[in-house]
C-alpha cells in the first residue's frame, strides 16, 4: 500500500515565482500526484484551479501566514477554497507569537479562530510544526498543548518529520501518536554532521543563534538524510494519513530545487510510492 505523494512548492520557490505555470507542469512530470501552495504568485484562483485540473494535480492544501489569516480570514482564505483546496495550514510562528512567551496564549486563540473560518469555508486547517514547539511548559510539549486545546474537528496535524526529530522525538512514533489526526505528513530529510547550526538560516529567516560547526545541519533530498523513511511511510499509513508531501527548504550543494524534488519523488518510487 502507498499514498499519493504531493511536492511543498516552497520547495521549488524561486521556479514559481520565474515561470509559475512551467513549473507546475514539470512538477507533474516528475511523477507528484499533487501540491501543496506557499503563495499564489499574483494568479487568480480560477486560473490555478484551471491549471491544476489540465494537468492533473491535486491541490492538496496551501500554507499561509497566521497573522493574515487573523487580520481577514475569508479574504485571505477564499481563494483556497475556489482552487480546491481540501485543507489550508499554519505554517510557522513568528518568534513573538512562540510557546514560552507572552504570545502563546494569544497564538492558540488565533489559530482556533483561523479554523474556524476555514470550516465555514469547507476546509479543514492544519499545523506544521518547527522544533521550537518541542519546549514543554508545565511539563508537556508545547505542540501537544496546540492540539489539545483546540479540537480535532477543527485542527488537525501536519508534522514535519524533520523537525519533530530536530525537537528531539522519533517522527514514526509522533505520527503514530496522532492516528486518526494525521491526514497529511510532511516528508523532509536532513543531515546533521554536528552540533549547533542557523538552523533557520536555512529556510530564509534571519537567525541569531550562534553555530558551532560550519554546515553542521543541512536538508537532504528525501531519502538520502538520516531519517528512516520506510518507518515513516509505515507510520503515516497506519495513522490513516491521506497525503505526504515532499519538502526540501533549500536543495543539497550542487543540486537545484528542481533536482532535489526529482530525487526525493525517485526514492519514493523505489519503495513503491
Amino acid at each position: 500500500m502507498s499514498l499519493p505523494v504531493a511536492l511543498q512548492l516552497y520547495t521549488v520557490r524561486d521556479e514559481m515565482q520565474a515561470d509559475f505555470e512551467g513549473t507546475i507542469r514539470k512538477v507533474r512530470a516528475l511523477g507528484y500526484d499533487g501540491v501543496e501552495f506557499a503563495g499564489l504568485f499574483d494568479k487568480s484562483a480560477a486560473e490555478i484551479k484551471a491549471l491544476c485540473d489540465e494537468v492533473g494535480l491535486v491541490p492538496i492544501s496551501a500554507h499561509v501566514p497566521l497573522d493574515d489569516m487573523v487580520a481577514d480570514p475569508e479574504g485571505v482564505l477564499k481563494d483556497y477554497a475556489e482552487i480546491g483546496c481540501k485543507y489550508v495550514v499554519v505554517p510557522y510562528l513568528t518568534e513573538e507569537r512562540r510557546p514560552g512567551t507572552d504570545g502563546w496564549e494569544k497564538t492558540i486563540s488565533d489559530i482556533r479562530l483561523a479554523c474556524e473560518a476555514a470550516k465555514a469555508l469547507g476546509m479543514t486547517m492544519l499545523y506544521h510544526n518547527h522544533d521550537f514547539e518541542f519546549i514543554k511548559v508545565d511539563g508537556e510539549y508545547a505542540l501537544d498543548i496546540l492540539y489539545s486545546s483546540v479540537p480535532a474537528d477543527l485542527l488537525q496535524t501536519e508534522l514535519d518529520t524533520c523537525w519533530v526529530n530536530v525537537g528531539g522525538e522519533n517522527p514514526a512514533a509522533y505520527i503514530a501518536k496522532y492516528t486518526g489526526r494525521s491526514p497529511v505528513v510532511h516528508l523532509k530529510d536532513f543531515v546533521m554532521k554536528g552540533k549547533g547550526g542557523k538552523l533557520y538560516e536555512l529556510i530564509g529567516i534571519d537567525d541569531e543563534s550562534e553555530t558551532a560547526e560550519e554546515d553542521a545541519f543541512s536538508f537532504a533530498p528525501v531519502g538520502s538524510g538520516c531519517q528512516d523513511m520506510p518507518a515513516i511511510l509505515e507510520a503515516s499509513i497506519a495513522a490513516g494519513a491521506e497525503w505526504v508531501v515532499v519538502e526540501q527548504d533549500r536543495p543539497a550543494k550542487g543540486h537545484t530545487p528542481m533536482q532535489s524534488a526529482e530525487m526525493g519523488r525517485e526514492y519514493l518510487k523505489t519503495l513503491g510510492w
